[in-house]
């Protein structure tokens, strides 16, 4: 199985194959218009522009699951990412991640590659932690999506690779980009 084996809906409602993306190297991104890790999406758009013409692709997932930072309509998401960081890349209908509701597509991604801790170094590492403590004291042990801005690296045969929390270094995740460009 690979991410291939998966549909969902794109920001129009017309159901799309994920093999549409197959020998492309995809990062997957789950995000929302109103919070901390938004001004994300200008590091996005540069990463999606420096290798879109090596078939690279971002697949981008509103969700309004944490802090209700997403509130709008996916047509007023995808008005605002246009209007405000000029997003190229496909953004997709507005999910849920985690729970009952979560899209398919997300349970599998979860079961690839679970949580393995926040990057110490970024300013807002402590306050998620601080959150999400206070939300749930065992949050650390589940493999559930934790906040907006979570990523996940796929290969071109549609292998989960990497699952890039939000306080990953975007220049990280460049570098191994370029790798499984390479490959």
């Amino acid at each position: 199985m690979s991410i291939f084996d998966f549909k969902v809906i794109d920001a129009e409602g017309q159901e799309v194959s994920l093999r549409e993306y197959e020998g492309k190297v995809i990062l997957i991104n789950n995000s929302a218009t109103e919070c901390g890790f938004t001004p994300q999406y200008d590091l996005l758009q540069d990463t999606y522009e420096m290798y879109e013409n090596q078939n690279f692709v971002i697949l981008d997932f509103p969700c309004n699951q944490f802090g209700n930072q997403a509130p709008g309509s996916t047509d007023e998401i995808v008005s605002f990412c246009d209007s405000t960081f000029g997003i190229t890349f496909p953004i997709f209908e507005k999910i849920d991640v985690n729970g009952p509701n979560e899209i398919p597509l997300y349970s599998y991604l979860k079961a690839q590659k679970g949580f393995s801790g926040f990057d110490e170094e970024h300013e807002l590492a402590a306050t998620l932690k601080d959150i999400l403590s206070g939300i749930d004291p065992d949050y650390e042990k589940s493999n559930d999506i934790k906040w907006n801005f979570t990523k996940f690296l796929i290969d071109k045969k549609g292998n989960v690779v990497e699952r890039y929390e939000p306080t990953a270094d975007i220049m990280l995740i460049r570098d191994r980009i370029e790798m499984l460009l390479r490959e």
